[in-house]
């Protein structure tokens, strides 16, 4: 289930968001009835991002190792080209 709290629940019920979170779920913070902001375990954060990192470290290495360079359009239109078939 979703849980939504205004974000002065951050500093009034921590406790309360705390309980959440560490169940594994994010807690979506409102301010002004507008969405500000999410909490998560930094478990749940690893697992999000898992992988990210060492992909960009490999790009990094692809691309000290490689001086080919492609434009923003050549990129995109390979991808949506492998997407549409």
């Amino acid at each position: 289930m979703i849980t939504i709290r205004p974000v002065s629940d951050l500093r009034n019920k921590f406790t309360d968001i705390e309980k959440v979170v560490d169940g594994g779920e994010p807690v979506f913070l409102t301010k002004n009835g507008y969405g500000s902001m999410v909490v998560m375990s930094i478990e749940s954060y690893s697992r999000l991002t898992q992988g990210v990192e060492a992909a960009l470290d490999e790009a990094d290495e692809y691309a000290k190792a490689n001086d080919v360079r492609m434009s923003h359009d050549e990129v995109f239109g390979k991808l949506r080209g492998q997407l549409n078939g």
